[in-house]
């Protein structure tokens, strides 16, 4: 009963809860799909009484109101930590800035950075007084504990997923609640999986044994990987992950994740952030195998490499010669954001038997419609590194796998050249010879021609 009353006490209207904003505020919002889309309109009604309010966001669903809603951004000052589509649209008009970070940092960056108020989208408040974060605990705590008003925007649709570690927040280190309109949670659609996807996945599910554990990035080769590994006959998976997506549903229910084998937290699914799909979400809410944790718990690169065969599976946009990483940015547009990529590349290598792989398809198509290698001498002008030469380790095309660890820099270049498209392969060869990184006795595996 009083929590019900305490309750009362704090539950106010949309349009009021946002007049708490002042001029020059940092406004943090909740991440991913707990987004406080709903006060996110309210605040930026206020475009007109305000000025120079700062907010950062992470993957926001759709389009910002506050960012749209002042195109001089004299009012609003919008930014964000790892770009959605929408944010890159905004990024592109000038209205986004992004954030550098390594993602395991966030919690402990904000013993650094000002906040005045947090604005986050929870479930409803148990029987307890907690208020849980669904799917996107990420550093929803820790900005809960560093700022100075908490506006928590109640839906129903947020599904009650299991701790883990600072999963929730109680009703009295709340300041207001707004109850909302209850719409669903964005839904990530499936990407399209390519012949190119298939092949890359199954030379990475050919590398995977049983009882490894298993982390996935965002992205349709990914998801082909998770799809294979629930038709395949491997046993005892773990997952240990950032982010849990919608196959890891299909690994669980084909039996092929147990997690009895895991180094940490065996028998639980650990992640910090869910994205995908309702089915997902259903599969979350209530269910005691998964467990969600702050990300300086899930992405800390020891813990990650206490996980025995811990495989890294990630996405990138292209790779340079020296084995240079950059999966953020195309030349000087951001695309997405370094997030957690880094730190599980780090941590799986020091996994005992742990790999860590880049994937991408040999070829892109620019603008025009021209066809490009993504293998390239140099990463594009204006790219950002994210992940160096000194930390990759296995890079995979549709041509096969390339091992950048305890290579020199000519044994790079061959190794990335033989899985580089075969129609760029001789122009390849003749600008690591300019670079210096070509010797005589390199040789072009024409065994993956034709693959």
């Amino acid at each position: 009963m009083k929590h019900r009353e305490e309750y009362a006490n704090k539950k106010v209207g949309a349009e009021e809860a946002a007049k708490v904003i002042k001029s020059g505020d940092w406004v943090d919002y909740g991440h991913f799909a707990c987004s406080p889309t709903y006060m996110d309109k309210y605040l930026a009604l206020r475009v007109d009484e305000l000025d120079n309010v700062k907010v950062r966001a992470v993957t926001f669903p759709g389009l910002a109101a506050v960012a749209t809603a002042d195109p001089t951004r004299g009012k609003f000052h919008y930014n964000n930590w790892h770009f959605g589509g929408g944010d890159r649209i905004l990024h592109d008009k000038g209205l986004c800035n992004y954030i550098p970070l390594l993602y395991h940092e966030g919690p402990s960056l904000y013993d650094l950075v000002d906040s005045d108020v947090f604005m986050v989208k929870v479930a409803p408040m148990n029987a307890k007084g907690y208020f849980n974060f669904g799917p996107s605990n990420s550093i929803s705590k820790s900005i809960a504990d560093h700022t100075k008003t908490v506006i928590v925007e109640v839906n129903d649709r947020v599904p009650y997923c299991c701790g883990g570690l600072n999963e929730s927040i109680h009703i009295s280190e709340v300041d207001f609640i707004v109850e909302s309109d209850n719409k669903p949670l964005i839904s990530v659609p499936l990407p399209a999986i390519s012949e190119v996807d298939e092949k890359i996945a199954s030379i990475i599910v050919n590398e995977l044994v049983d009882g490894a554990c298993i982390q996935l990035g965002i992205g349709a080769m990914p998801n082909a990987v998770g799809m294979l590994i629930a038709k395949s006959d491997l046993k005892d998976l773990g997952v240990h992950t950032e982010m849990l997506v919608d196959s890891f549903v299909d690994m669980y229910e084909a039996g092929r994740v147990t997690n009895r084998k895991k180094g940490v937290d065996a028998g639980k699914m650990v992640y910090t952030f869910a994205l995908g799909s309702q089915k997902l979400y259903d599969f979350l809410d209530h269910n005691p195998c998964c467990a969600s944790y702050s990300v300086d718990y899930t992405n800390k690169p020891e813990r990650i490499a206490s996980n025995d065969n811990m495989m890294a599976i990630n996405n990138a946009v292209e790779v340079d010669l020296y084995g240079q990483v950059s999966s953020e940015s195309t030349g000087m547009r951001q695309i997405s954001g370094t997030g957690g990529q880094f730190d599980y590349i780090y941590g799986a290598y020091h996994s005992k038997g742990g790999k860590s792989f880049i994937c991408l398809s040999s070829t892109k198509k620019d603008k025009h419609g021209n066809l490009k290698s993504r293998i390239r001498p140099f990463l594009e002008p204006g790219s950002i590194v994210t992940i160096p030469r000194t930390i990759s380790h296995y890079i995979v095309t549709e041509y096969g796998t390339a091992i950048m660890k305890g290579r020199s820099t000519w044994e790079r270049a061959e190794a990335l050249i033989n899985i580089a498209h075969p129609d760029f392969r001789e122009e390849l060869i003749q600008d690591a010879e300019k670079m210096g990184i070509w010797r005589r006795s390199n040789k072009k595996d024409a065994s993956k021609l034709a693959a």
